[in-house]
């Protein structure tokens, strides 16, 4: 509770001058209580106790009575517990608690590439890149949202071959009734087009050298600027990534901008890119007249040559991504990347290029993997779950239990009600998980609606908002009266909206503010039961303007998670 802290600090700091203790290290260990029946904030003793040559016990005893009519304080087991004043909480909350943030920040996220649906495991770099872009934004920054478009390289380059040599006929004949469209994604290119390029690839493994040989002339072509097989490549491409980005869409996430990786090749910054890191003094060429770097030179353990340019002059996509990462820095003063935990050497090596050039490394939240109960995603091996088809489940779901809620619902409002649960669910079940915690994706556990779920904290709010319906006008004038155990427990955890936000933010964990959520929406729930701000008709003024304050911060909330807050449920 860092409202708490800034009035805490400077009475800290003159008990424990006055105790002995030189230097400031103490306030980093001064933080959020554990457990919130502790307090709000809490100092651990022990760090002190070789400086003073005294107990821990000691020292928090004689520090709680220095204290003693300044603020609320406790000695227990060494550590020293704060809390805030119900009354003095109360103003600060309900004045409002300003956020912090005022940078700008580009945000690269998703970057799948184009040829083929978004399964589960990929989707969620999309969520959790969309869910940093709106946590950034509700935290008070400056926010692009980037999609880098993979182009160029083999993978398109499959799909442009497949699509210009390959019927649709062939393509039944190759996969032989294998990877059909679903009746319901007829029409929808990702999930159509991605049977060309797997046609291809089972082209591909029976060993064409033909093929094989025009692929990668069409690689090398695209690697070197080649306009019209960039053309052609978009051709191909362009459909399935709109189908990609419908999906998205769904799902709440949008994009400021695109930008394609062969810009980079076409505008020469790749070729200058080039020259200048072979001018390194780490730089090396190979047997085959391959370029690189050795990073071993500069602390980097295992694979120590980074290889930026092929023997025949064409550029890799690391050094293309390097290029980008230049461009990037001028258009932002932070750069935020979101890659599966494969990318780890790579990112590695790309920043410690960037470093070697003058350049700032840029933050990287990296995730891991969802798998299946029987292995890892994987749309190659066609072992996936779509997200178009989750999203629908979802929907289906959805619809039961709000039929069975809601039996006098007309079939507009259920269809309407149960597409925001759904959504909500699906992205509240992958962003509650902490990133750097893999999970084994189960249908039940997506879909559920119970618990730590996003229904659960859109219901909170609906209530919030039933209440207001109800009394049909703003808040009133009020004085801040008695506060019951369940609005100071509110209170509390209100006060801890723009930390646990901030937390969030600059540690990259957009699960500490999903629970910061299922904590609000907790709390609301028991001032919602002991504090009724209509009774008999009567409306008690505070208890409403808290009540629309919890329901301005679930909504805001919410709205950052991307969960719909709906007015009724």
């Amino acid at each position: 509770m860092n409202i708490l802290g800034e009035i805490i600090e400077p009475l800290l700091e003159s008990a424990l001058t006055d105790l002995g203790v030189k230097g400031d290290f103490w306030k980093r260990a001064l933080g959020s209580s554990r457990e919130r029946d502790q307090g709000d904030m809490s100092l651990p003793c022990f760090p002190f106790a070789k400086q003073l040559a005294m107990n821990p016990n000691d020292i928090a005893a004689n520090l709680a009575q220095a204290l003693f009519g300044k603020i609320d304080v406790e000695a227990a087991g060494g550590y020293l517990n704060f809390k805030a004043d119900p009354h003095w909480l109360a103003q600060k909350v309900m004045a409002g608690i300003p956020s912090t943030g005022n940078k700008s920040v580009l945000i690269e996220h998703t970057s799948a590439n184009p040829n083929g649906p978004f399964h589960v495991g990929r989707a969620r770099n999309a969520i959790l890149g969309d869910t940093m872009v709106r946590l950034h934004r509700l935290h008070g920054n400056q926010v692009r949202a980037e999609y880098y478009v993979d182009d160029m390289g083999k993978q398109v380059a499959v799909l442009a071959w497949a699509l210009e040599h390959l019927s649709r006929e062939d393509v039944d004949k190759i996969l032989d009734g294998r990877g059909q469209v679903h009746p319901r994604w007829v029409g929808k290119h990702d999930h159509e087009i991605v049977r060309w390029y797997q046609a291809a690839q089972a082209l591909r493994k029976e060993g064409d050298d033909a093929i094989e040989e025009e692929i990668g002339r069409l690689v090398h072509a695209s690697e070197n600027g080649d306009d019209s097989v960039l053309q052609r490549f978009e051709q191909a491409y362009q459909p399935v990534l709109d189908g990609m980005l419908e999906t998205l869409e769904r799902l709440g996430i949008e994009f400021d901008t695109f930008t394609k990786e062969s810009k980079f090749v076409v505008d020469g910054s790749v070729s200058s890119l080039m020259e200048t890191l072979e001018a390194l003094e780490i730089h090396g060429t190979a047997e085959n007249g391959a370029h690189f770097l050795d990073l071993g030179l500069r602390g980097l353990k295992g694979k120590t040559e980074f290889f930026y340019r092929r023997g025949d002059g064409s550029s890799l996509y690391a050094t293309r991504d390097i290029a980008y990462h230049i461009w990037k820095w001028q258009q932002s003063d932070i750069l935020i990347n979101i890659l599966g935990e494969d990318h780890k050497l790579q990112a590695k090596q790309v920043g410690m290029t960037l470093e070697e050039l003058g350049h700032k490394v840029p933050d990287v939240m990296f995730y891991a993997f969802i798998k299946l109960p029987e292995g890892k995603m994987s749309t190659r091996r066609g072992n996936v779950v779509f997200m178009d088809d989750l999203l629908e489940e979802a929907q289906a779901h959805a619809a039961q239990v709000v039929k069975q809620l809601r039996p006098n619902y007309h079939s507009g409002k259920v269809a309407s009600i149960a597409e925001a649960v759904g959504v909500s669910a699906v992205r509240f079940n992958i962003i509650k998980v902490n990133p750097d915690k893999g999970f084994t994706f189960k249908w039940e556990e997506a879909l559920s609606f119970e618990g730590e779920s996003a229904p659960f904290v859109m219901y909170s709010h609906t209530r919030a908002c039933s209440i207001a319906a109800k009394i049909g006008r703003p808040v009133g004038e009020y004085e801040i009266g008695d506060i019951p155990d369940a609005m100071y427990q509110l209170m509390r955890v209100m006060a801890c909206n723009n930390d646990r936000l901030g937390l969030a933010v600059n540690e990259h964990k957009p699960h500490l503010f999903a629970n910061q959520m299922l904590d609000l929406a907790t709390a609301y729930n028991s001032f919602y039961r002991d504090c009724h701000v209509l009774n008999d008709g009567e409306v008690n003024e505070f208890y409403y303007a808290v009540s629309q304050r919890a329901k301005h911060m679930l909504n805001q909330g919410m709205s950052a998670l991307g969960l719909i807050p709906l007015e009724s449920m």
